[in-house]
């Protein structure tokens, strides 16, 4: 493992609870040495070499009275080690002007009371997603920087070599260097938007855990774990934003169902098939309560509205018990807040529920002509299914296989392969 690569302490035999505690102050530690010194570069890796301390010393000898003081103390004697250097020495005579003086405090020794410090977790969610980089070096540089995982645990979340994530991160930093992002919160009339563009990514990112898409695994908890955990820190700052709690419930309600989604085999389990009394009540009625206070004290938004779909779901205490209608109500509302292609791929689905399946294929028929999901593998599983239910069983055979080819989810494969053989 190299150097900057600590994490979470993998490899050290980290105890749980000291993992869980570095991986929370993460961001903050790194938020607070941005902050100050600026260079998100040095401070990232002046961050990953604290973190390794930590992970080898706190088990030994117990975890400090202050260890977010600790931490920033020992990165920024890193830092300061660097800046020894010559080449580093002109670094900072190139940014020493536009430095603030909180720049210039001077921190404490380790075991030394730290003042009270904010919490730059948001800030720093703000700089990853930043609408200069990619959507992809968004999503790398939140887990690696926020998320405090490895480039290699991320690597493998994505199913990539971990050069090739390497040097992503890498270009992601580069571009926060050269681009010269202020480390600060947007303006109040860009926050909105940018703040939408975190919560987008954050959701990208539960996402591709909750049902990646390629690979030999249905399912990333550690991604989906994460993006949780994340969107937690972000509620915790904006308590009152509608839609930062929309999408917590979201993704409570959808992780709740993670234990039933796959077999012994690892086969996937469809919803209507799946053992209700694995799912996690305790997930289920956090994120319930969630989106009931957020409808109620919020302007409605795309994320409280499918996690009251989700809510829905979850409620029913068997698949015969789904109360379809309402959720196609709520379908209606989201294809009008926040109409896109998915949207209207599940819209389908709860038409072809309450209205039959022929009403269900011709809205996807408007799918179809948008052309946006061509080539799909879901658009063709939805047909598949509609037209199964519609009594078609040689057309819906096909539709079964032709997404099975064109996904790259082996679960998914699989799952549709034994959809068609059942139809043969």
């Amino acid at each position: 493992m190299a150097a900057d690569e600590p994490g979470r302490g993998e490899g050290v035999g980290t105890p749980p609870g000291v993992e869980d505690l570095l991986r929370e102050l993460t961001p903050q530690v790194l938020g607070t040495l941005v902050r100050r010194h600026g260079q998100f570069d040095a401070c990232e890796d002046a961050v990953q070499e604290a973190l390794l301390a930590a992970a080898v010393q706190w088990p030994k000898e117990g975890v400090p009275d202050n260890p977010k003081g600790w931490l920033v103390t020992v990165a920024s004697r890193r830092l300061t080690d660097e800046w020894r250097s010559e080449h580093a020495r002109r670094r900072r005579e190139v940014t020493a002007a536009t430095r603030t003086p909180a720049d210039e405090s001077v921190t404490p020794s380790p075991g030394e009371e730290q003042p009270p410090d904010r919490d730059d977790t948001l800030t720093l969610l703000f700089l990853c997603c930043h609408p200069a980089l990619s959507a992809a070096s968004q999503v790398a540089l939140t887990l690696r920087a926020v998320g405090g995982l490895t480039t290699a645990q991320i690597a493998r979340a994505f199913l990539v070599p971990e050069a090739t994530m390497a040097q992503r991160i890498s270009r992601a930093k580069q571009r926060v260097k050269t681009t010269g992002i202020p480390f600060r919160m947007p303006p109040q009339d860009e926050r909105a938007d940018r703040l939408r563009v975190v919560l987008h990514v954050l959701y990208l990112i539960f996402n591709e855990g909750h049902t990646s898409t390629s690979g030999p695994e249905l399912q990333s908890s550690e991604l989906t774990g994460e993006a949780i955990r994340l969107v937690r820190a972000v509620h915790r700052l904006l308590p009152a934003d509608g839609e930062v709690a929309g999408l917590l419930a979201l993704m409570l309600l959808t992780d709740a169902r993670r234990p039933a989604r796959t077999g012994a085999d690892g086969a996937l389990v469809p919803l209507a098939e799946q053992d209700r009394d694995l799912w996690n009540r305790k997930h289920i009625e956090e994120g319930v309560a969630l989106i009931t206070r957020a409808l109620a004290t919020s302007p409605v938004g795309p994320y409280q509205l499918q996690a009251a779909i989700s809510a829905v779901h979850a409620e029913a205490p068997s698949a015969q018990d789904t109360d379809w209608p309402q959720i196609l109500a709520l379908y209606g509302l989201l294809s009008r807040v926040s109409p896109n292609p998915v949207v209207t791929l599940n819209h389908a689905v709860a038409v072809g529920m309450v209205r039959g399946p022929r009403a269900g294929l011709d809205l996807l028929e408007t799918l179809d002509a948008d052309g946006q999901l061509t080539g799909h593998h879901r658009l063709d599983a939805v047909r598949a299914h509609l037209l199964e239910m519609a009594g078609d069983r040689e057309a819906a055979r096909s539709g079964y296989l032709e997404a099975a080819r064109r996904t790259t989810s082996l679960p998914e494969q699989r799952y549709l392969e034994d959809r068609a053989a059942r139809l043969t």
